[in-house]
């Protein structure tokens, strides 16, 4: 029971490391919360030599928490207009206007 206790507990563990370096902003607890409960779990279940590696993956995934906590909290996704783009957009419209416009000369 131990052992796939644990088997899992790295699972979600890695797991909840590639969803907090990914952008997901707080779909990412779902797995470190996994992540966690299954620690506990396995540190319950766990002798008292064997306790040193589950202590590690619950550091892990505590640490996976704060860090999406902190991506939530302290990074805003913004949009901004891009003013360069707007503007060559308007100079492409003109442009393609233009070529029109001398087309429709040459074959009149």
């Amino acid at each position: 029971m131990r052992k796939l206790l644990l088997v899992l507990t790295i699972v979600f563990t890695v797991l909840a490391i590639l969803f907090s370096a990914l952008p997901m902003d707080t779909l990412a607890f779902l797995p470190i919360g996994v992540a966690i409960a299954l620690s506990l779990v396995t540190l319950l279940k766990s002798e008292g030599n064997q306790k040193k590696f589950p202590k590690i993956l619950l550091t892990i995934s505590v640490i996976c928490s704060v860090f999406v906590l902190g991506k939530t909290i302290f990074i805003k996704d913004e949009v901004e207009v891009d003013k360069t783009f707007e503007q060559q957009k308007i100079e492409t419209k003109q442009e393609a206007k233009k070529e029109l416009e001398e087309l429709e000369n040459d074959l009149e």
